[in-house]
């Protein structure tokens, strides 16, 4: 019974310590800063919710008002007088790439139809990163972290797409089977066919980021802690190495379908934990940065 009573009170402490420091970040953000978040957040909003009421050219323009102004937030959040980052912004950053490719999907192929979620996770993330605006970076980090960021969040990004590419393509697959209607406004196997470019871009910019941070993590840092197996860098290897899985699977051995899907899924979900969960964790439950 002690015990029980010990752990709330814990998780109390911790919720009234996360308010109270969501509440001064908040109250230090600065009015710009909140304008163009709500203004992205709206944006994203009209685009998710209006995909049945309105006109495609008014939500193709919603989509790139909330791209653009989403794009300002980050680049204020982490070349600004006061750089930070954080689990929020990884997330943020994440869904303003995959953003970005439907937006340029939309244009290619005029009938596709956007994934409302897309939108949804943009509005978000969004709000998220002014809530949570991560650490600030250390003093003596390197000029080139941001770009070693970008790296990492980018692969996050086109791996983030495929998901979301293969989760809509097995719904097609599914409908077919059914006799529904399988209509996406982009072919099938051009949905395969990008999902796995992206994967395979995305397996490029991890392996790069994972060598970055292998050879140059004291002086990108500049806090004296170069590599470390910690649960960020475990949970990163181990969707490198399902990635791996994933890229020989379907060379060597012509993967497709729900196999190929179930691999991308899982390696996916690893990479999601090696940063943003650790992050979160660091930032959220526990208080402090890593």
């Amino acid at each position: 019974m002690k015990s029980g009573v010990g752990l709330g009170s814990a998780l109390h402490h911790t919720m009234c310590k996360t308010l109270n420091s969501v509440a001064m970040i908040l109250a230090s953000a600065t009015p710009a800063t909140v304008a163009l978040t709500l203004c992205a957040a709206i944006a994203y909003a009209i685009s998710a919710t209006g995909t049945q009421h309105l006109r495609l050219p008014v939500l193709n323009t919603a989509v790139w008002v909330a791209w653009v102004l989403h794009g300002v937030t980050l680049f204020l959040g982490l070349w600004g007088s006061e750089s930070r980052f954080g689990f929020a912004p990884a997330l943020s950053m994440t869904a303003w790439l995959v953003g970005l490719v439907y937006a340029i999907e939309g244009h290619v192929y005029p009938n596709f139809q956007k994934p409302w979620a897309t939108s949804a996770l943009g509005s978000a993330s969004v709000l998220l990163a002014l809530i949570f605006p991560g650490a600030v970076l250390h003093a003596n980090a390197s000029p080139w972290l941001p770009l070693h960021f970008v790296l990492g969040i980018s692969s996050y990004g086109l791996f983030g797409i495929a998901v979301v590419h293969a989760w809509l393509m097995t719904r097609a697959e599914a409908r077919i089977r059914s006799a529904g209607d399988a209509q996406t406004g982009m072919p099938i196997l051009t949905m395969e066919r990008l999902t796995f470019r992206f994967v395979t871009v995305g397996f490029v910019l991890l392996s790069a980021t994972l060598l970055a941070g292998l050879i140059f993590g004291n002086s990108l840092y500049g806090s004296g802690h170069g590599w470390q197996w910690n649960h960020k860098t475990i949970f990163a290897m181990l969707s490198w190495l399902t990635f791996a899985v994933l890229m020989i699977g379907r060379t060597r051995f012509g993967w497709r379908g729900r196999q190929a899907v179930r691999v991308l899924y899982a390696g996916s979900g690893l990479l999601l934990l090696a940063y943003v969960g650790s992050r979160f964790v660091m930032e959220v439950m526990l208080g402090r940065a890593l």
